[in-house]
């Protein structure tokens, strides 16, 4: 799976720099791989984006070229490269409480929130029981260690947000996934009862985008969580994505905002997130 084209543009970016860094030194590329030892062909791999390169590599490029002093920078940006794309299965390996607790600060720093979910309600929206059936389905399917009770508690007590402060959060749900059946019936009908509830609070606005709409020129397939405007995450099957190129949020943004005008707020989303209660017998 591509990994964006955030990562790509970044992973260019800095080879540009690394290219930049051999020419000053006076080194050619096949002298730069013959003195860290290297195949000749991995100094251009490596400045055209093509081989993202190890801490290693780039202590040796910077050592050769007489650079040392911007070994440190470099580092610290192929790692925050390296960020972008991470696997679900990387973030989860200690367990669902770390990676529930981990995204605290981004969201107490966060005053707006821009949420579009075509697979589950949104995490701050949750129920407990409802939040327990989707992390115990993320436990069987990508055999993480079972410590659903700790993680759903770190996740309940994130929603204190929606209370306090000044955090504003727009949310855009389509409507087949209150027809979704989490966990079982009850759960269901316990979730969409507290989705009403949420949807009452001040600093929420909810939007549900009926079955059928016609759609604009934004299709997205994915998940994803605006964070002002400097951060976009993105959930994919395998992976989570972080995306920070001012014209990819760009994107989001207008892809939100076309969502938004066809979907319903109100009396018409309760009528459809009731009318999926009553779906529920």
């Amino acid at each position: 799976m591509p990994s964006s084209s955030s990562v790509r543009q970044a992973r260019e970016a800095l080879g540009q720099r690394l290219r930049e860094i051999r020419k000053d030194s006076g080194l050619t590329a096949r002298a730069l791989a013959a003195l860290a030892g290297w195949h000749e062909s991995k100094c251009s791999r490596i400045e055209h984006g093509k081989t993202p390169p190890s801490d290693a590599d780039i202590r040796a490029w910077t050592l050769h070229c007489g650079a040392q002093g911007q070994t440190a920078d470099l580092i610290a940006t192929a790692r925050n490269i390296d960020g972008m794309y991470v696997e679900w299965r990387r973030i989860e390996r200690a367990g669902l409480k770390g990676a529930q607790e981990s995204v605290l600060p981004l969201f107490e720093r966060t005053r707006r929130f821009r949420m579009y979910q075509s697979w589950v309600v949104p995490g701050l929206l949750q129920t407990a029981e409802y939040t327990t059936a989707v992390l115990n389905t993320i436990v069987n399917l990508r055999q993480t260690p079972d410590d659903v009770a700790e993680a759903v508690a770190v996740r309940m007590d994130r929603q204190r947000i929606l209370r306090s402060g000044d955090h504003r959060f727009a949310v855009l749900i389509e409507q087949w996934v209150l027809h979704t059946v989490i966990g079982d019936a009850n759960t269901m009908v316990g979730q969409l009862g507290h989705l009403i509830a949420m949807a009452s609070l001040p600093s929420v606005s909810l939007g549900i985008i009926p079955m059928g709409t016609p759609r604009g020129s934004g299709w997205p397939v994915e998940s994803f969580t605006m964070y002002d405007d400097t951060q976009v995450n993105v959930e994919l099957v395998s992976a989570h994505l972080t995306v920070t190129q001012p014209r990819e949020i760009q994107d989001y943004t207008e892809t939100f905002n076309e969502l938004s005008i066809i979907a319903r707020y109100g009396a018409e989303a309760r009528s459809l997130i009731t009318g999926a209660i009553d779906s529920l017998g």
